[in-house]
């Protein structure tokens, strides 16, 4: 009797799970049946739902939910707190399994080489992102001391960080934030909150719920300067042509012509500004140099020379994330990506065996959560033709008790999807005193011993 095709998935986050759903749906899960075993260096599942989306936004984390029904599936396993290739190297995973499939997505920033990067007081959004939204492996405080503060970059992680720092910790309360976080933003004495783009409003990648959910705060006085609202060929082109980019634009210009009102915190969003410098005096950040540029026709912006120096004490660099490269695997150090075809991880020699790739580590940190499904179908599709043409390796050990085994040979203390019902129960257990949906726990220990790893 034929056994089911053994799939390791390295990565639980939505790229690594809708990947298992790809495989649940497919003809092989009938005949001859798939056994899917999702690993994961955290202790707990779903990636950057958990740990890189801002935690005033219940609508996106609601994606848990679908997550969940693929993890609820008997021929899915979990194995949490199992460090690649710390733990599990990629010849011991192809010991156990047909195929292996990299969704390890991005944590890290990527650089912005300016002088003034290193002082005391710049920052990477991708950290301050962790340490609010309870990252185990950040440190438990934050440095929230400036009362003027620059954020570069317009995308949606830049609006995250922005809203984050110009909010008041009461009204981040209701969510699920740990104390520490809470009690650092109590201290957060942020006043004006200055968001900066290089290019203009029809270039911002902002989307438009996103952008518009930064006027819902009491608090939160958005600011847009009329001289920003300008639009080139390129410009109208791009709005005629994608909607989002319309809405986003049309926001803007509402907010541009509007009287500034009362609320306490100001955000302002300026464009044609591209960062030139991060002014520091003994090491610590004093301001921001940035050069007014203007549009060239086609959407590009180029410089004017004329220089601008803003009164800001930290800057927070939100210019896109960063994949950690991944041992035993080819990488592509201009992207930070594995190189691939369809999914299929390409070596110097063409097409690793068994071995592929999905979601940011296979195509960069680009696109919403839900645009990775068609990653997974299609590195799913190309897998399945392997398996179907005899390409994939031979495993020695297919069963599905001997991953348990090693692991515990190797007193990796891990936990399962079992595990993470009773985090669950645990952290909603906390919220409930305080009327709260849950309190996230934060401590690696405390989370192995709720999930009774």
């Amino acid at each position: 009797m034929p056994r089911p095709l053994r799939v390791a998935i390295v990565g639980a986050g939505p790229a690594g799970i809708y990947a298992a759903d790809a495989l649940l749906k497919s003809e092989a899960a009938v005949d001859p049946g798939v056994s899917i075993d999702i690993f994961e260096r955290m202790p707990a599942p779903f990636g950057l739902i958990r740990y890189g989306v801002a935690p005033d936004h219940p609508r996106i984390k609601g994606i848990i939910t679908a997550l969940h029904q693929v993890l609820d599936k008997p021929q899915v396993r979990l194995f949490g707190n199992v460090d690649y290739p710390g733990d599990i190297s990629l010849d011991e995973l192809r010991s156990f399994y047909d195929a292996v499939i990299f969704s390890t997505g991005a944590t890290a920033d990527r650089a912005l080489d300016i002088p003034g990067v290193e002082l005391d007081g710049s920052y990477g959004a991708a950290d301050f992102v962790s340490w609010y939204d309870g990252h185990p492996d950040v440190p438990r405080t934050w440095p929230l001391e400036a009362e003027k503060v620059a954020v570069l970059g317009v995308g949606n992680v830049a609006l995250d960080v922005a809203r984050i720092l110009a909010k008041t910790a009461d009204e981040l309360l209701p969510t699920e934030i740990p104390a520490n976080v809470y009690d650092g933003l109590k201290a957060n004495k942020a006043l004006e909150v200055h968001v900066f783009g290089r290019r203009g409003p029809a270039q911002a990648k902002f989307s438009p719920m996103e952008l518009r959910e930064l006027d819902h705060s009491p608090n939160i006085e958005v600011i847009v300067n009329p001289e920003d609202i300008d639009y080139d060929e390129g410009s109208i082109a791009e709005r005629r042509g994608n909607k989002q980019t319309d809405m986003v634009a049309k926001t803007l210009e509402n907010w541009a012509i509007r009287d500034i009102g009362e609320r306490q915190h100001k955000l302002y969003l300026h464009f044609f500004e591209s960062p030139s410098e991060i002014l520091g005096e003994d090491g610590k950040v004093v301001g921001l140099r940035t050069e007014r540029t203007e549009l060239d026709g086609t959407g590009n912006v180029k410089g004017t020379g004329r220089y601008t120096d803003w009164d800001v004490q930290s800057v927070y660099r939100a210019v896109g994330y960063l994949s950690d490269e991944l041992p035993k695997l080819p990488w592509d150090v201009a992207t930070g990506t594995v190189p691939d075809e369809g999914g299929r991880v390409i070596d110097a020699g063409g097409p690793m065996q068994s071995t592929y790739v999905t979601g940011w580590i296979r195509r960069g940190p680009i696109g919403l959560i839900g645009h990775t499904k068609g990653d997974a179908n299609e590195t799913v599709a190309n897998l399945l033709a392997d398996h179907a043409e005899g390409r994939l390796g031979t495993p020695a050990l297919p069963e599905p008790e001997a991953v348990e085994t090693f692991l515990a040979g190797r007193s990796v203390r891990y936990t399962t999807w079992e595990g993470w019902y009773r985090l669950d129960a645990a952290e909603k257990a906390l919220g409930e005193p305080q009327g709260r949906a849950r309190v996230k726990i934060v401590e690696r220990e405390e989370m192995l011993d709720a999930s009774g790893a």
